[in-house]
């Protein structure tokens, strides 16, 4: 059920697949201006791409400042905590499903 955000124009900004209260107006699935704001998503020009590679830098950097102890993990809202630790998580599971060598073997 895709619930918009519209601009004061009445254009859409962005589209949720849950109601809250930034994505309040229900559309229906085949509206033609939810097509068309979707279709121009895949317009980005690479910028998902590059959002995508920043989010990994940020959560390197928070790495980074956890482990220098200028920050702790719990000084993050809880929301982010638990962003934060299910990606570590998913991370670490795909290197565990990938990983060729052990920690043990030498090269």
């Amino acid at each position: 059920m895709p619930y918009i955000a519209r601009d004061a124009d009445g254009h859409i900004l962005s589209v949720s697949r849950l109601k809250d209260d930034r994505h309040a107006e229900f559309v229906s699935p085949h509206d033609s201006t939810l097509h068309s704001f979707l279709s121009n998503q895949d317009e980005d020009h690479g910028f998902s791409s590059l959002d995508s590679d920043l989010i990994r830098v940020i959560e390197d950097l928070i790495d980074v400042l956890i482990d220098k102890n200028v920050i702790r993990l719990t000084d993050l809202p809880h929301e982010a905590q638990k962003k934060l630790l299910a990606r570590k998580s998913l991370r670490s599971k795909m290197r565990g499903e990938f990983k060729l060598l052990s920690d043990d073997d030498v090269l």
